[in-house]
């Protein structure tokens, strides 16, 4: 009789009923709570409302280059 393994099941136990811990690459983007480096195109023409160089009607592509305002 051939002997089978036990079906994998993805809730993160093994074979030995135990639970393995998670990489910490592999978390969730929300957990690491890190600073992010590139603006959203909606906080860009925010930017360059308050610095006037953007006005209603104008193209929402091709932004100039912006840093953030601390």
């Amino acid at each position: 009789m051939l002997q089978t393994r036990p079906a994998s099941n993805r809730s993160g136990e093994n074979s030995t009923g135990k639970f393995m811990s998670q990489h910490r690459s592999l978390r969730a983007a929300s957990t690491l709570g890190g600073k992010r480096n590139v603006m959203k195109r909606f906080e860009r023409i925010e930017v360059l409302k308050k610095r006037g160089q953007w006005k209603a009607g104008d193209r929402i592509t091709g932004l100039r280059k912006t840093k953030a305002i601390l």
